[in-house]
């Protein structure tokens, strides 16, 4: 199973999802992590698809199944392209199926964040 981690480790409110991959990596050696970027071309393999990914306005790690809990957020230019929107013209085009993302606060512990992570995996096999 792949996990994709999305992040932007260039800005520290987005940036926890890419700097636990690595310990997550540790904790779970049969899953595959890897680091996604929306703007790049998802090669989707088939079944369910798990993204952990910073979600603002939430208070806690929250699992997500639908889109129907985002807003689409303003875009300016290409560098706004985000995981939204990319599942949003997935689903329109019926290259969507099933997902889960992993939504993480901005201020969360590396540590609460892996322990919290891992039991939702470990649930979702």
């Amino acid at each position: 199973m792949i996990i994709f981690c999305l992040g932007n480790e260039a800005d520290k409110k987005d940036s926890l999802p890419s700097e636990i991959m690595p310990l997550l990596k540790k904790k779970l050696p049969d899953l595959n992590f890897q680091k996604y970027d929306p703007a790049e071309e998802l090669n989707s393999p088939k079944g369910k698809l798990i993204f952990i990914d910073t979600v603002l306005g939430i208070k806690k790690i929250t699992v997500f199944n639908s889109l129907s809990a985002f807003a689409a957020s303003p875009l300016i230019s290409v560098h706004d392209y985000d995981l939204y929107l990319d599942l949003s013209l997935r689903k329109k085009l019926k290259q969507l199926d099933d997902f889960l993302i992993i939504g993480v606060p901005v201020r969360t512990s590396k540590k609460k964040a892996v322990a919290y992570i891992c039991k939702i995996l470990e649930n979702q096999l």
